[in-house]
């Protein structure tokens, strides 16, 4: 039964690729996808409840992990996908976003599982008091949201490592190859996530308190767990009495310890970073999407304002200064290729037009709105990327003062928000990340990407026989389009082999030691290169 379904895929796939193109790993949709919901990555406590039962008590912390389907790959790059939100509960505190499943978070996370990584759709801990009843109160509260949703970015990371190390790697995926990927509220998490290397890094002034007189840190390493989430946090005196938690109340549980929290990749969809002292040449390329006049988010620098509250927060730096210093630092060196793949190249033509030449930076310009709210002047399109059915909120009553009703302001904001533009702003996100994530995580041959032209298939009339093949397969082109070389690359885009400075019209490639399977060749003749589909019984 077992050689019958795999004789069964095998044709299948060679149907499916009869008329079209050659697609590579991690770049084109390739895989069906399964979704494994609700697994728990970690445990902690959580402040959410607090005004209910007097505490914080001990948390499960989910997620839901897209998988591919059919891509016989051992080591699959990993995304930790992190949501919007406010750090708050959605809808009941009236944002339009802000769960595992929103539709913009479902569909980014299954094109990327499309096209071969695993995707890890992440909750963290939620909660912080914007009804309190001083601005000191509420921006404490909601600086101590972040940095547990750091902790959890960081968690989420450390479980796959641990996953992999003492339990044969259920989900596949290279521990080496992994992304932050933020959006919103989540782009503020994998900025700092992906920067934050100690606990100096957070004491600031503009990240201090006034407690008996004194400039205090609002997050204290002892109370809080470290920046990790692998150390215990306990409310200690003095502090218990200008905490809401009571003295002795756990505030961290260690998570995964042992193992690092690194990542090789980070994105923000909107956001920004707490501080720009964070960024320094120790951390990994970043790529950001942004609207430039977004008023919630800074793309430059700004205080922030608290769309829940009007609150204005802390000074923070947006997605043009996070990538004007990442290239200044040759992070994003990485991306550097002389040409893309035409179909990316479009993306990458559109950004560099805005970019002021930071490449990983896309600016989605988009205009204000002349309607004033109850906290910004004018109203500007912060997420374009986001869609939803406007019906799922027509309920929403929001009572909670001073709190603002965000899904009224996303309607009045960008009355466009349809399914249509959402997925339009989608298909570019992913066209600009792909390529980039390719190269930053040595996901295969970087030539794959730096596409040479493409050779017209009617010129070129390029043959292979047999194909299906069990031993040798002869490639053959028209008596003026001699080959030049032959690169032959497996399912998850690795080059197998390669066949140089070949000059004739005719040629054999043997099978030698490659394994039954479809493998993709690279055929260069001076026209440019075409592709064609291998598959060896």
């Amino acid at each position: 039964m077992k050689k019958l379904n795999t004789l069964v895929l095998l044709v299948l796939a060679l149907l499916s690729f009869q008329q079209v193109d050659a697609q590579d790993p991690f770049l084109d949709e390739m895989y069906d996808i399964t979704v494994t919901n609700d697994i728990t990555y970690g445990v902690n406590a959580t402040a959410l409840f607090l005004s209910v039962v007097g505490e914080a008590v001990p948390e499960e912390l989910k997620m839901d992990v897209y998988e591919p389907v059919g891509d016989d790959n051992d080591a699959r790059p990993l995304v930790i996908y992190l949501h919007t939100g406010n750090f708050l509960p959605q809808p009941q505190f009236c944002s339009i976003g802000g769960n595992r499943d929103d539709d913009t978070v479902v569909e980014i996370a299954e094109r990327l599982a499309k096209r071969g990584y695993v995707v890890a759709v992440v909750d963290y801990r939620l909660g912080w008091n914007p009804a309190a009843s001083s601005q000191q109160d509420r921006t404490f509260g909601l600086i101590n949201a972040a940095y547990r949703g750091v902790q959890d970015a960081r968690t989420a990371v450390r479980y796959f490592k641990k996953e992999a190390a003492e339990n044969s790697n259920p989900f596949k995926v290279d521990t080496d190859k992994i992304t932050y990927f933020g959006q919103g509220t989540g782009g503020y998490i994998s900025l700092a996530a992906a920067t934050i290397d100690n606990y100096l890094d957070i004491v600031l002034p503009k990240f201090t308190v006034d407690f008996m007189g004194q400039p205090v840190p609002m997050v204290i390493e002892s109370i809080n767990g470290d920046i990790f989430g692998t150390s215990y946090g306990v409310v200690t005196a003095p502090f218990d009495a200008a905490l809401p938690f009571p003295l002795g109340d756990t505030l961290c549980y260690p998570n995964h310890v042992g193992y690092d929290s690194d990542v090789q990749l980070a994105v923000n969809l909107g956001g920004a970073m707490g501080d720009i002292s964070w960024l320094d040449e120790s951390d990994p390329p970043f790529i950001s999407f942004h609207v430039p006049n977004d008023s919630l988010a800074p793309y430059e620098e700004f205080t922030l304002t608290v769309p829940t509250t009007c609150d204005l927060i802390v000074e923070v730096q947006g997605s043009y200064l996070v990538q004007q210093k990442a290239n200044d630092l040759g992070l994003n060196d990485v991306f550097d290729v002389e040409n893309f793949r035409q179909d990316f190249r479009t993306y990458t033509d559109r950004a560099d037009m805005v970019n002021d030449g930071y490449d990983g930076l896309f600016p989605f310009v988009y205009p204000s709105f002349d309607q004033p709210t109850q906290c910004f002047e004018e109203l500007t399109v912060t997420a374009p990327w986001e869609f939803w059915d406007a019906a799922d909120f027509e309920n929403v009553f929001c009572d909670l003062q001073p709190t603002v009703n965000m899904h009224q302001v996303g309607l009045a904001g960008n009355p466009l928000m349809t399914e249509d533009q959402g997925m339009a702003y989608i298909d570019t996100i992913i066209g600009y990340f792909a390529p980039r994530a390719y190269l930053a995580l040595e996901l295969g041959d970087a030539s794959i990407v730096s596409t040479e032209d493409l050779a017209p298939a009617s010129e070129v009339k390029l043959t292979l026989t047999p194909n299906p093949a069990s031993q040798q397969v002869i490639f053959n082109t028209a008596s003026d389009q001699p080959m030049e070389n032959i690169r032959l690359f497996d399912i998850n885009g690795r080059l197998v082999s390669s066949h140089m400075n070949i000059n004739a019209n005719d040629f054999t490639l043997y099978r030698q030691n490659l394994s039954s399977g479809i493998y993709i060749a690279k055929v260069t003749v001076e026209a440019g290169v075409i592709s064609r589909k291998v598959v060896f019984e």
